[in-house]
């Protein structure tokens, strides 16, 4: 099942090129926001299973309409250091438990998007991210039980300033990775019974054509399950929630000489069985004071 957002309503995808609206074919049951759909996600599960895609017209869109699968979560986490390869490039050990920060929601759009460039002198970098998005309230459960409250996934791009990210006596991590759009992710959710195995997928990235990042998600450190449970012991986790589960290696910061986007350059991002995002970079405005200290 892969479910897509469009002008904030849930809508459930019966083809590559057709959608239906839930809460129109649903009489009202689930819907109209996707919110609302996490928030009933088994029952939404099981009346969508029902649906005979081949009897229902649906509306055809463009990939250009379409939101994140959960844009309003009342909780977005991201994991640093998530492959040993990237923690090798970020130049530091990996780590023995999962390392945690936040992006902010304001910072989220859909698979197609223009992201300004804060700034001459921000370093803007990728970071191809495999996403879940929580299906049912988590706490303390065991990593053997923590894929039954992922309700799918969905491709995410964790775009950072580096600049911001490393400024100060303790990194900026959140800020510098929240700016308006570096938090692109979709184009929708896909459950995990879409997929053949939805711990090893193939995911990368090519900056203007140029292949910049390729792995498989089975390399990470902490596997999707292990995220899931070990978040869920220091907070619960809600339905719509989104977990960005960090990078494989790759990223321009980690290159000799160091690389980063510019304007005009186009960022695709891929994982297989997921779909795409395409980013486009232009030039914004800096953010004032970055990079001085007063007194």
């Amino acid at each position: 099942m892969r479910v897509a957002n469009i002008g904030g309503r849930a809508k459930l995808v019966i083809a590559h090129d057709r959608i239906v609206d839930v809460a129109d074919l649903s009489h009202g049951r689930f819907g109209p926001h996707p919110s609302a759909v996490y928030d009933d996600w088994a029952a939404f599960s099981e009346w969508a299973a029902t649906v005979d895609k081949d009897q229902v017209v649906g509306q055809t869109f463009e990939v250009s309409q379409l939101g994140p699968p959960s844009p309003t979560p009342r909780q977005a986490f991201a994991v640093a250091l998530n492959y040993v390869d990237h923690a090798a490039e970020s130049g530091v050990k990996p780590p023995e438990n999962p390392l945690f920060f936040t992006k902010f929601m304001s910072a989220f759009s859909g698979p197609i998007s223009e992201v300004q460039i804060p700034g001459p002198r921000s370093n803007v970098d990728w970071e191809t991210e495999l996403v879940a998005i929580i299906g049912a309230p988590a706490r303390r459960i065991g990593a053997d039980a923590a894929w039954a409250y992922v309700a799918g996934l969905t491709v995410g791009q964790d775009i950072s300033e580096r600049v911001m990210q490393r400024s100060g006596p303790m990194p900026q991590f959140s800020l510098g990775k929240s700016h308006a759009g570096f938090a692109p992710n979709g184009p929708w959710l896909v459950t995990p019974d879409e997929l053949s195995n939805p711990d090893d997928l193939a995911i990368g990235c090519e900056v203007n054509g140029e292949l910049m990042q390729s792995a498989r998600t089975a390399d990470m450190i902490f596997p999707v399950a292990d995220l899931v449970s070990y978040l869920s012991h220091v907070v619960t986790l809600y339905p719509g929630d989104v977990i960005f589960t960090g990078t494989p290696p790759g990223v321009g910061m980690g290159r000799d000489p160091q690389v980063f986007l510019k304007p005009g350059d186009v960022l695709t991002s891929h994982i297989e069985g997921l779909g795409d995002l395409r980013q486009t970079f232009v030039r914004g405005p800096g953010v004032p004071g970055a990079g001085t200290r007063k007194g």
